[in-house]
């Protein structure tokens, strides 16, 4: 990996104390959803996915606008709206169903005006440049299609904006296959319309950034999830 883009360790401590969410918070959150099984979803992914933290503590360091692409159901802007650290942020997601429950649950929260969602192509151009977030995103494309949407992510970069992707990557483990797995069971359940394409390598992710004049860091980001996942932030070099 090239470079950092993190924090000291004490300062990295401190802010995703900060960007931690307690237990009334998340069931606010969840209570804003209108259906049970989804209020399931939200409480479960809020107590136990550190991928919301992580974003958090990364743009709190620098507040922009947030482009957030296959956002599903708006869950990371509820999130970031509660911990008050992105003053702007627009969703896209090309599945309807999750963009129509996730405005719904924006209105019954009462941040509808302050919080947008869309149904777009994630290579749908938008006018909105700051950070831009893909979390869970790339695996369900094909490689060509996740270096388009990256190349795109890209653009909408401001100059101190920040990529920060959350990725399965394709590695010789037992996370990777836990993964698989599980990507077969959202895909029958319905949960998923489209099921996974292609799992990218480190490298595969790297490559393209680093060509755009990119720095990038990859680290673990498995929380108490079984997957393998990991969290790469990319942002131009100073």
């Amino acid at each position: 990996m090239s470079g950092t883009l993190l924090p000291s360790r004490c300062a990295v401590t401190e802010s995703a104390d900060m960007a931690r969410m307690d237990a009334a918070a998340r069931h606010r959150i969840a209570d804003y959803y209108e259906r049970g099984l989804q209020r399931g979803y939200v409480r479960g992914k809020l107590a136990t996915d550190p991928v919301y933290a992580a974003a958090a503590e990364l743009i709190a360091e620098h507040p922009l606008p947030l482009l957030d692409i296959g956002c599903g159901i708006g869950l990371l802007g509820q999130y970031l709206h509660a911990q008050g650290c992105v003053p702007e942020y627009l969703g896209l997601d090309h599945d309807q169903r999750k963009i129509e429950a996730g405005l719904r649950a924006l209105h019954r929260a009462g941040i509808d005006q302050s919080l947008q969602l869309r149904c777009a192509d994630g290579t749908t151009a938008q006018t909105v440049r700051g950070h831009v977030a893909l979390l869970d995103v790339l695996h369900y494309l094909s490689q060509e299609r996740q270096r388009a949407v990256i190349e795109h992510a890209v653009r909408h970069l401001a100059p101190d904006g920040m990529l920060i992707v959350r990725s399965v990557l394709r590695e010789p483990n037992w996370r990777y296959q836990a993964t698989r797995v599980s990507e077969f069971f959202l895909r029958i359940s319905g949960w998923m319309r489209v099921g996974a394409q292609h799992y990218p390598s480190a490298d595969e992710l790297r490559a393209p950034l680093e060509a755009a004049g990119l720095q990038v860091t990859i680290r673990p980001l498995h929380g108490h999830t079984p997957y393998n996942s990991y969290l790469l932030v990319a942002q131009r070099r100073r």
